[in-house]
């Protein structure tokens, strides 16, 4: 599983992928998790508003900081 965090570098952002990873230990699933910074890589998922996630090249959220327990379920619906 491929899990990119999408966002320029702000709190959002980093508390994004600390919540993914906390999701991530929870289910006991690995992953790569990798933050997007560049505008126009972000661009390209199609999203205007960061933070972004993408799993296995889907988004699935952007423009929220989503908790722990909802990237759980998002989780479990992909794998």
């Amino acid at each position: 599983m491929k899990i990119r965090i999408l966002g320029t570098g702000c709190d959002k952002c980093d508390k994004l992928e600390t919540n993914v990873k906390e999701a991530l230990s929870t289910l006991g699933i690995e992953a790569s998790v990798e933050k997007v910074a560049d505008l126009v890589q972000i661009m390209k998922y199609g999203i205007m508003t960061t933070p972004g996630l993408v799993i296995d090249e889907k988004v699935v959220s952007y423009g929220k900081v989503l908790k722990p327990k909802e990237i759980v379920k998002i989780l479990e619906s992909v794998k």
